[in-house]
């Protein structure tokens, strides 16, 4: 706040011009700089980056040519990410278009027609293994650090051997918002083992079939000279 100075009169009525420096109380200020402080310490700390775990292989250094992994043909379930927020997913794998696997169809709804339910049925045994282990620890039947809750979850995943090896892939018309549903969908149902690939020729040809619109990738590969 500013000081007010009151002139004083001389006589006759006459006023003395008298030249006053300007003083400003800085005291409020105090106050609302330690609100100010508090309020951007609170701000900073509760608006933390959303970020996306995604576990990549590991770089391989070795010019060598390495072999792919293996995977079990009855334990495989591709999944392809299609337009207008459908998932087309078939058992096994596609190399051949004349033995080709029937092609079914889900969405992201929580019904019986969703994928949550169809990856659910396939990974039914690690999941009851999952929440029960959330459940004795919400019980306090265990007794464990919460920074090793990570841990023994990760530890139950990689003992299982019977659940699916999901293979996630997308169709030229899929969007990128399906893409973070699908990975929320590996997460809440728990799936142990799943990537990400490129489609081959002959499951853009199954999708184009399954649309009904002209296919667009030639009947085999084209291999250069």
């Amino acid at each position: 706040m500013a000081e007010i100075v009151q002139e004083e009169k001389q006589k006759g009525g006459k006023k003395k011009p008298k030249h006053h420096s300007t003083r400003i109380d800085m005291t409020p200020m105090v106050d609302l700089m330690c609100l100010l402080i508090t309020f951007f310490m609170l701000t900073t700390a509760f608006s933390k980056p959303k970020i996306m775990e995604i576990v990549l292989p590991e770089k391989i250094h070795e010019k060598k040519p390495q072999q792919a992994p293996q995977a079990v043909a009855s334990r495989t379930i591709n999944l392809i990410l299609g337009p207008e927020d459908k998932i087309y997913y078939y058992n096994g794998k596609a190399d051949d278009p004349k033995t080709a696997p029937p092609l079914q169809v889900a969405d992201f709804s929580g019904g019986p027609t969703g994928i949550r339910q169809v990856l659910l049925d396939r990974n039914r045994a690690l999941f009851k293994k999952i929440q029960k282990f959330q459940d004795d620890i919400t019980a306090g039947k265990i007794t464990i650090p919460h920074d090793s809750v990570a841990n023994a979850l990760k530890t139950l995943k990689n003992e299982d051997d019977t659940g699916p090896i999901v293979l996630i892939k997308a169709y030229k018309k899929a969007t990128y918002r399906n893409f973070v549903d699908i990975l929320d969908e590996m997460s809440i149902i728990g799936i142990a083992r799943w990537t990400f690939m490129d489609m081959n020729w002959v499951e853009e040809r199954m999708i184009e079939d399954k649309l009904g619109i002209a296919p667009t990738t030639p009947a085999k590969p084209t291999t250069r000279k």
